[in-house]
């Protein structure tokens, strides 16, 4: 929101951003996690967020004047980051001998381990998910009952 004003903007550069990491995952060769930034984040989370952006109506910009002075000390830490990792990059970054035997991320562990371990914490965040659209859908219906 410092550079763009616009919230439906900030968020739809948010998404392009989404959609780059997930190019840098599939130039990573890691496909999988790829496809899943794609359709986890730029799908679902942040579709959800432009819903609630055009829901709320977002049109007032008066704390943006609260949060200008901060923009040159954001620039400063960015610059300051950028610096350090070409430095980084310059000087080489040791990878771990652990990192090596590892192998290559599979579609198949990932799926035992995600259906035989984790399939309770997958059914209470689409709970939780659906509670939130729920609450979203009744929040927007008491509206339209007050204004109308």
């Amino acid at each position: 929101m410092l550079v763009v004003r616009h919230p439906m903007r900030a968020a739809l550069a948010l998404i392009a951003t989404m959609l780059s990491l997930a190019g840098v995952y599939a130039l990573l060769g890691v496909h999988v996690i790829a496809v899943f930034q794609v359709l986890i984040y730029v799908g679902a989370v942040m579709v959800f967020m432009v819903y609630v952006i055009m829901l709320l109506d977002v049109r007032d910009l008066s704390f943006a004047h609260r949060y200008s002075h901060l923009l040159a000390p954001g620039l400063l830490g960015f610059v300051l980051l950028m610096v350090a990792l070409v430095i980084a990059l310059w000087h080489g970054v040791d990878v771990p001998s652990s990192a090596h035997g590892g192998g290559l991320f599979g579609v198949q562990p990932f799926s035992i381990a995600f259906l035989n371990e984790y399939w309770l914490h997958f059914e209470l965040v689409s709970v939780l998910l659906l509670a939130a659209v729920v609450a979203a859908i009744a929040v927007v219906k008491v509206g339209s009952k007050h204004r109308g």
